[in-house]
């Protein structure tokens, strides 16, 4: 086993020096450990074994469903979308997504287990049609029965939202509508490729906070094209006046498979037209700033909460502490008895494979009992704060000493403090946690590309 308390800090030492950096392609958040560039087809063959095998008594199954299509695609998107398909293209892909799940259901790994969570995301999930979610919904209920399940998330984009749906929505058992709100200005929504305006946001947020849904989220992205400190200021205000159950809000980062980076590598530029990293920082601390004071809780990096004791992330909390997710549709990733894996990344290629009788798994990742504690470690640490009895206690890990140079150097810098049994990050540090994350990786994962 590689200890991280023998590498040099040459990674800490130049971390320093990145503050005011503009902000350059790449992948900034950490989403999983290790790194997606490491996942291969050739480790693909582990799950189907994985799934002959009896199923966990204490393990915790989300069920994730890639819905991949929108109105139009923002010009910073990463995911897997599609914006010209017709409903019959749309209901040939919810079939082969269903074909997918049942055969997973039939496994032995699977075949009787409930979902603890739901997760539809996209894409816009809320592009399908009333009779697509209800057609799609009721065969994974008919799969997987979800009387245990204690969320079901659906992320929504405004546009797309009538009463009509947002009811159906309701209906199938919905408990997290988030909206992809991102901003409010409407000149900063049309630059950055967001199909909706704010005129589409009031309507739909007070739809669905009449129909009583019980936590409704809306996302914030700071660092946007064209954005300025008083525009930001007026968003954060606008969404205090909201009052939602829970804001989510991340730093604008520009991965290589972006509109916003086709643009910089056509025109030979580095640097991306979005707000460094010393501004997107500044504006997430006026934001949580702002909602501290209308009584929001900082739960997370990038989370507020109104109520922590009843708004719970139990999708997230789940899998950042080794829950199985089953991925289903094109581009899914998921985690099964500590194997990584994706689907295929091409909608015609993943419904291909599953018509003529393949599995749709793209590449996986078996991971090791040491890369599944240094995981949960760092991605627990998002939340701003973490126990070393915890990780001594599930994984024999002492991350006092395993983590010695790198904590004692988070300190050393301002980043967090360690006292007693809790490592605690700072608001400087936890407005950067992913950036700081890459120093508690193993050695060979941390010059690598991350995807």
């Amino acid at each position: 086993m590689s200890s991280a308390a023998d590498i040099p800090l040459t990674h800490l030492a130049d971390s320093k020096k990145k503050e005011k950096h503009a902000t350059e392609a790449g992948n900034y958040f950490v989403a999983n450990y290790p790194p997606f560039s490491f996942w291969q087809k050739e480790q693909a063959f582990a799950v189907d074994k994985l799934l002959d095998s009896a199923p966990p008594a204490d393990v915790p199954l989300g069920l994730y469903f890639h819905i991949p299509f929108c109105r139009k695609r923002c010009h910073f998107c990463y995911f897997r979308v599609y914006t010209d398909k017709n409903a019959s293209e749309i209901r040939r892909y919810i079939h082969a997504g269903m074909e997918e799940f049942a055969r997973y259901a039939a496994r032995p790994y699977l075949q009787g287990r409930k979902p603890h969570f739901v997760y539809f995301g996209g894409g816009t999930p809320s592009y399908l049609s009333v009779p697509q979610l209800r057609e799609l919904t009721d065969r994974m209920k008919d799969l997987m029965p979800w009387d245990e399940v204690a969320e079901v998330a659906f992320e929504a984009e405004p546009g797309t939202l009538n009463p009509n749906k947002l009811e159906a929505i309701r209906d199938i058992g919905v408990t997290r509508l988030s909206l992809g709100v991102e901003h409010f200005d409407d000149h900063v929504l049309g630059s950055n490729g967001r199909a909706h305006r704010s005129g589409e946001i009031d309507r739909a947020y007070k739809i669905a906070r009449s129909l009583g849904f019980e936590h409704v989220n809306i996302d914030l992205i700071a660092g946007m094209m064209n954005d300025t400190d008083e525009l930001w200021k007026s968003a954060v205000a606008k969404a205090v006046e909201m009052d939602p159950d829970c804001v989510t809000i991340y730093q604008m980062e520009v991965p290589y498979n972006t509109g916003i980076y086709k643009q910089m590598k056509e025109e030979g530029k580095v640097t991306a037209p979005v707000a460094d990293w010393e501004t997107k920082r500044g504006w997430v601390n006026y934001a949580f700033t702002e909602f501290e004071k209308a009584g929001y809780t900082v739960t997370s990096a990038y989370t507020v909460v109104k109520n922590p004791d009843k708004i719970k992330f139990v999708y997230r909390d789940a899998l950042w502490e080794g829950a199985d997710l089953l991925p289903i549709g094109v581009a899914s990733f998921g985690h099964l008895g500590g194997i990584h894996l994706q689907n295929q990344a091409e909608i015609a290629n993943y419904i291909e494979t599953i018509e003529r009788g393949d599995s749709a798994i793209f590449r996986a990742y078996a991971t090791s009992p040491d890369e599944r504690f240094i995981r949960e470690f760092i991605l627990k640490l998002k939340l701003g704060a973490v126990k070393p009895s915890y990780y001594r206690h599930k994984f024999g890990e002492d991350v006092l000493t395993r983590f010695a140079p790198q904590l004692q150097w988070l300190q050393d810098e301002g980043f967090a403090k360690v006292e007693g049994d809790k490592i605690e990050l700072s608001r400087d540090g936890l407005l950067q946690v992913d950036r700081l994350l890459h120093e508690f990786f193993l050695p060979h994962h941390r010059s690598a590309r991350y995807t």
